[in-house]
């Protein structure tokens, strides 16, 4: 059965850096939540400096009483030092914690790859869009 959330308000947080791929992401998840029963109005877009923000950013947007669930998008592609690991793990950490302090769905859409290439395979390319399934995942736990 079909949730009506045309009332429900979605925060979509975007970094900024890496941002061909972040935005392909944000459009994804923006016209899959359109399609979902979200109204355009009810989608409210932060940008954060890069994917490490996206923890707090996704936190205060959660803390917001209006707002039912978020969406953290950013992509952190491998470089030849160990920053890579030390992001990825903190930005899973940190919004999966957002989540929990907040009892609100706040959605891990954040890319993890090892070089450019495949980070816009899943921006849009031959593996689709992480953004619209990040998008489909708020929706289900909408209805959850």
């Amino acid at each position: 059965k079909k949730v009506d959330l045309s009332s429900r308000k979605v925060a979509i947080v975007v970094a900024s850096w890496n941002e061909e791929i972040t935005e392909s992401l944000y459009e994804g998840a923006f016209n899959a939540l359109i399609e979902g029963g979200i109204r355009k109005s009810n989608i409210i877009r932060k940008d954060v400096p890069g994917s490490f923000e996206l923890s707090l950013g996704g936190l205060w947007m959660a803390e917001r009483k209006e707002i039912d669930a978020v969406i953290c998008l950013g992509c952190v592609i491998q470089g030849d030092t160990p920053h890579f690991d030390y992001i990825c793990q903190a930005v899973a950490y940190g919004i999966t914690e957002a989540g929990l302090k907040t009892r609100k769905p706040v959605i891990f859409g954040v890319l993890t790859t090892l070089n450019k290439a495949q980070a816009l395979d899943r921006a849009g390319g031959k593996f689709g869009n992480k953004g619209e399934e990040a998008a489909l995942t708020a929706i289900q736990m909408l209805g959850f």
